[in-house]
């Protein structure tokens, strides 16, 4: 079914499951033989969502290669390497966060990421969770029967970003006259044009000098690449139905033009230094996932690391 302005999802439906696929994904590249992740909550979260599809290729009973399309460029296969290395630089910025002395963070859209409880933050950390309730809800008493604790004073703001969730974040505890450290992961394409520039739009009023923002932007598509995106992504799933899950992952994003991220962010007052994830997947040892010439591929995928400068 279609997005619409005002829909809602658990982590086994909608844009919810995406996550799902994320953290099976980390879970995978947690087992790998030589790890550059360690996210010792995914498996465990992934199997408590439930969705059979992703825990049984999770557990190996799935292998990518028995649903993958081998002539699409988008495959299931991709996905541990490329989590993985998406999974460094955000790990990564937030520790460069913390050297710098910034002492509250925001992770938009958590879905089941799981580093207020994985990571290393010094005592005096706050960090803020924004997802549909249902999402926070479900992540919070999973960890907790699991007997995981956040390392830092977490706290959860149960809202959709497409609300006020700037008043949400404030009355949660957010001072706005302090730095900010920010990550946008898996999000923007979920978001349509017009919430886009909003979010970046509210995460700048609620920045202080010298703040900081990561976020995972795909290139300009014209409107042929959107197509040929589409048909790809038809294409790289119809196997999946006959293993028990069905999703049409092509409906799951906002279509319209968008204004560059960069740009946007260059305009609001932010200096920004892009890395493609072909570049992330190198730098990290991990093999290369295939760039095409006749779409936007995962490897075209860019993550920006910002500053603000009021």
């Amino acid at each position: 079914m279609p997005r619409t302005e005002n829909d809602t999802w658990d982590l086994a439906t909608s844009v919810g499951a995406t996550a799902t696929m994320v953290a099976a994904a980390r879970a995978i590249a947690t087992n790998a033989d030589n790890p550059v992740i360690n996210d010792q909550f995914a498996e465990p979260l992934v199997r408590a969502v439930g969705v059979d599809f992703f825990t049984r290729w999770v557990t190996g009973d799935l292998a990518a290669s028995d649903v993958d399309d081998e002539e699409s460029s988008w495959k299931l296969a991709h996905m541990p390497a490329a989590m993985a290395a998406r999974t460094r630089f955000f790990d990564s910025f937030f520790q460069n966060a913390i050297q710098s002395g910034i002492r509250q963070a925001v992770i938009l859209a958590s879905g089941l990421d799981a580093r207020a409880y994985r990571l290393s933050w010094p005592d005096d950390m706050t960090v803020f969770e924004i997802d549909q309730p249902e999402v926070i809800a479900f992540k919070t008493s999973t960890l907790a029967r699991l007997g995981a604790a956040p390392k830092a004073d977490l706290r959860t703001v149960a809202i959709d970003l497409r609300q006020d969730w700037p008043a949400a974040l404030r009355d949660a505890g957010l001072d706005p006259g302090r730095r900010t450290a920010w990550i946008a992961e898996g999000l923007l394409g979920y978001l349509p044009p017009e919430a886009q520039d909003l979010l970046m739009d509210n995460i700048t009023a609620l920045s202080a000098e010298g703040s900081r923002l990561a976020v995972e932007a795909l290139p300009p598509q014209p409107e042929r690449d959107m197509e040929q995106a589409r048909e790809m992504m038809r294409r790289s799933t119809a196997k999946w139905r006959e293993h028990g899950f069905e999703l049409d992952w092509d409906e799951l994003g906002f279509e319209g033009e968008r204004k560059d991220v960069a740009t946007y962010l260059d305009e609001l007052g932010w200096r920004s230094t892009g890395t493609p994830m072909s570049q992330l997947l190198a730098d990290n040892g991990l093999e290369a996932v295939p760039q095409v010439h006749d779409s936007v591929s995962m490897a075209d995928t860019v993550y920006y690391a910002s500053v603000l400068h009021k």
